[in-house]
């Protein structure tokens, strides 16, 4: 987690050791000895005939396969004419070395393993380039097995029966907002954005401490000890979560008096209730309230306006909205987050506005109108500000607003709609798009024109890309997707 005013350096200390040994990864000491090495111009051979550690144990320590002790390390770093901290830092030393941990951790990582891939032996001839091709390889692994984290029917009816429940209550949930209020209150808040300090107040009186780390298992955004308190997190700049967010989730299955869950349901339902109280911490109910009433007050409601004032990204500001517009402003209304395939993420709504569904009500994996918002906001040029239309569907007229963002799984557009009768009260509702959607009639937009079909039907055969996405297939275990030997093995690795 990345602070201005430095406050978090402090959540990253370790607790008072009796052994002065600093714990490091071995891997990326590796690195660092290895570069340190050949940039004071020693060969593992000079190095022993120097200090006398044999070549063996050295290339051991360069590898990551043997540990070095205290003392040794600081024989090397004066050897290597380093400071000692510089050489067990918590940054690789080049852009090369980073290419090279990242490799050798996925092929060292229990998925890698489970799969049976090939490893490859990365040497110092190895190009840049190949690596770089192999981790892009990883990355769309792991962004394939991110999207195919959950669904046969169970988990579709699950997550469909969830969403009716929040509908029911306007997804709004009094509970956890006075949880977060009272945690709030405790710590000082007053107003605005929620700061590094009052994060970790929070988390310093939950008995929490916070330690970033380079190796966090790959099926994880989080991993909680809860024998020692720690909450671990990745402190890769290549995330996709804010992590603000990710930790305040953490702390709220301890907040929220989370047990292991007993199926797919249970999950679901533990997942919303923990983005709920990060949300309802990032973004307080009193303060956040009081900004949209004001804004309403002056028909001027925007979600980039909430998102800036509470320093949170789009898509959280968005999903608040949903959270706090009709119980306190009255005013129904629908969300999305739809891939740029026009496939469905998310939704949310209760506005009467009528979503793609298959036959178990599950509207995840379906795909949207090209007539809407949500689907019309890709071809738009300008992608730094908000894009607004107006749509005929045969449930009513809907305005919405929508922006893009991109992610490791691609971009997504983020919208928020309201019935036409409430657009009055929203910035941009003097759009002059419009659209016309008939679906579900076929002829809206998936049947293909009758000069088009006449010239090619039945002369053209694609071969299709199944879809996958997050409710594609429920692996086992009490946390669906997560490797728990892994996540096991790393809290070993700190025990």
């Amino acid at each position: 987690m990345s602070s201005d005013n430095g406050a978090t350096a402090s959540w990253d200390r370790p607790a008072r050791s009796a052994s002065p040994a600093p714990r490091v990864d071995a891997l990326q000491l590796g690195r660092s000895l290895r570069h340190a090495r050949k940039a004071a111009g020693l060969t593992l051979d000079a190095v022993h005939d120097a200090i006398g550690l044999a070549p063996s144990q050295l290339s051991g320590f360069e590898t990551g396969k043997r540990e070095a002790r205290f003392t040794q390390l600081q024989q090397l770093a004066a050897l290597y004419g380093v400071t000692l901290e510089r050489l067990t830092g918590t940054e690789p030393p080049t852009r090369r070395a980073e290419l090279e941990l990242r490799l050798e951790r996925a092929m060292r990582s229990s998925t890698w393993q489970q799969k049976r891939l090939p490893t490859m032996r990365i040497g110092p001839r190895t190009p840049d380039d190949v690596l770089e091709t192999m981790l892009a390889l990883v990355d769309e692994l792991d962004r394939a097995a991110e999207e195919r984290v959950a669904t046969p029917e169970e988990a579709r009816r699950a997550n469909t029966h969830l969403r009716a429940e929040m509908r029911a209550r306007d997804n709004h949930f009094p509970e956890i907002e006075a949880e977060a209020a009272a945690m709030l209150a405790r710590v000082g808040y007053q107003s605005g954005p929620l700061s590094q300090h009052l994060i970790a107040a929070i988390t310093e009186r939950l008995g929490f401490s916070v330690h970033h780390v380079g190796d966090l298992p790959h099926s994880t955004r989080s991993v909680t000890d809860l024998k020692r308190k720690r909450i671990y997190l990745s402190r890769s700049s290549r995330i996709d979560h804010d992590p603000r967010s990710v930790l305040l989730q953490a702390l709220g299955h301890h907040v929220l008096g989370h047990s292991v869950p007993a199926d797919y349901g249970g999950f679901l339902r533990q997942r919303i209730e923990t983005n709920y109280f990060a949300a309802a911490l990032l973004m307080p109910e009193r303060t956040a309230v009081d900004f949209l009433g004001a804004a309403k007050a002056d028909r001027q409601l925007a979600v980039e306006d909430l998102r800036d004032a509470f320093a949170v990204s789009y898509e959280s500001a968005a999903h608040r909205l949903t959270n706090l517009a009709t119980v306190h402003l009255g005013i129904p209304l629908h969300f999305q987050k739809v891939h740029e395939s026009g496939i469905i993420y998310k939704a949310y709504e209760n506005d009467g506005v009528t979503f793609p569904a298959d036959h178990t009500g599950a509207i995840e994996g379906q795909p949207v109108c090209k007539r809407w918002t949500s689907r019309e906001v890709f071809d738009v040029a300008d992608k730094v500000n908000a894009f607004e239309q107006y749509t005929e569907t045969p449930a009513g007229t809907f305005w919405c607003t929508a922006m893009t963002e991109r992610s490791a799984a691609g971009e997504f557009s983020l919208s928020i709609g309201v019935p036409f009768s409430q657009a009055k009260w929203f910035r941009g509702r003097a759009t002059k798009e419009r659209s016309v959607s008939r679906c579900p009639d076929p002829s809206c937009c998936r049947t293909p024109p009758a000069a088009l079909a006449e010239a090619w039907s039945g002369q053209a055969w694609p071969s299709a890309r199944a879809h996958s996405h997050l409710l594609a297939a429920l692996p086992p275990g009490a946390f669906p997707g997560v490797d728990e030997t892994e996540v096991y093995s790393f809290l070993a690795s700190r025990a």
